[in-house]
């Protein structure tokens, strides 16, 4: 196992790419459970709608008009292949920027595995995402995607040293934050259900510092139960 690691880990490194794209094609869910297609711009710049909101700028086509939508007024939203929902930040805590932001759905399991970006509302562009997955995110809707990180998801990395936050639970009003300290344990029960995922947690080929591999590595490993 450990060589097929290792040539997965280097395959991983080369197709995990940033998107540069600033519009994509996407649809968001409105607070109705309405689904809106058209174009959105995932990291908006400029004055958000609602102070202490995270926001998106959404378009009906190409050349139609542009609509700053704040977080509090849809539920979840897709960008190309990236996924989102909204989220409060966990009791006890505080977003040093929003008070209502996005988080993607990193892994979709009963204990779910949710990222922030520490850059602005709808986040940034260091992530690649890949869909194919539905979320059930406890009232949010359900969207679809996969997370893949070209930097040290803890420290930041990549453009911008943005620093990236992980967070665990069955949906996003149970959120808690994931750590180096409680890595190992939150991530054997979220692959629990993949024993070769499980044995390199618990080996230490995977840590905090390159849980965007370790992520990819379980999907990989899922997928191959596919038909």
């Amino acid at each position: 196992m450990k060589k097929n690691i290792g040539i997965f880990l280097v395959l991983t490194g080369i197709s995990l790419t940033a998107s540069a794209q600033k519009w994509q094609k996407g649809f968001f869910i409105d607070r109705r459970g309405q689904k809106v297609e058209g174009v959105i711009r995932t990291n908006p710049s400029g004055k958000a709608p609602i102070k202490d909101e995270g926001f998106i700028i959404y378009k009906d086509s190409e050349k139609g008009t542009e609509t700053r939508i704040s977080a509090s007024d849809m539920k979840s939203f897709v960008a190309g292949a990236d996924s989102f929902v909204v989220a409060h930040a966990p009791r006890n805590t505080n977003w040093s920027k929003k008070e209502t932001d996005f988080v993607r759905v990193a892994l979709n399991e009963d204990l779910k595995l949710y990222v922030l970006d520490g850059g602005s509302g709808g986040g940034g562009s260091k992530f690649s995402f890949h869909p194919g997955i539905s979320i059930g995110t406890g009232g949010y809707g359900g969207v679809g995607g996969g997370i893949g990180y070209g930097g040290d998801p803890y420290y930041g990395g990549g453009s911008g040293n943005t620093k990236v936050t992980y967070y665990y639970g069955a949906n996003t009003a149970e959120m808690e934050q994931l750590t180096p300290q409680n890595f190992t344990d939150i991530m054997v029960e979220i692959m629990g259900d993949e024993p070769d995922a499980v044995q390199a947690i618990r080996e230490r080929k995977f840590t905090y510092g390159n849980i965007d591999k370790l992520i990819a590595y379980f999907k990989s490993l899922k997928a191959a139960h596919r038909p």
